[in-house]
């Protein structure tokens, strides 16, 4: 069984990370969506159970994915759901010299090969902390949430 994982804080889970899952799911049997529920970079954010609900709604008709939460590495997360694969999006230059260091460690400590898929033109400028801050400002940031259509 091709097992994938795609985690992050998803604070809030976007149509970018929608996007992501979308074109992820054909590659996997299983893909399990981790949330974060340790990052203490981010002490006003919603409880972990709190965005995985958000998250399990929207992909209640997908049998293949999975929502967890996951403390700790990444790797570490993989290894415990049997993945052999870590599934990450990238918008821009920056994400992907980011992502490629993580990928080189994962790859060379935990054995896990890492995914990378480009953010659909669109949606490149869509990032979790920038609709916080739209969000606090009190404009609507429901288009670039996503709507349940699986």
């Amino acid at each position: 069984m091709r097992t994938g994982i795609f985690v992050g804080s998803f604070n809030p889970f976007t149509v970018g990370h929608d996007s992501i899952v979308r074109r992820a799911l054909p590659l996997f049997d299983r893909l399990v969506i981790g949330v974060v529920g340790d990052n203490v970079r981010k002490p006003d954010m919603p409880s972990a159970e709190e965005r995985m609900q958000v998250i399990r709604d929207l992909y209640a008709d997908e049998k293949r994915i999975e929502v967890k939460p996951y403390f700790g590495l990444t790797m570490d997360f993989a290894k415990a759901e049997g993945a052999q694969f870590i599934v990450k999006g990238v918008r821009s230059v920056s994400d992907f010299e980011y992502e490629q260091w993580q990928a080189d460690i994962n790859r060379r400590l935990g054995g896990i090969e890492t995914i990378l898929l480009y953010s659909e033109p669109e949606l490149a400028s869509v990032s979790s902390s920038a609709l916080r801050e739209l969000a606090h400002f009190g404009v609507d940031i429901s288009e670039f949430l996503p709507k349940k259509s699986l």
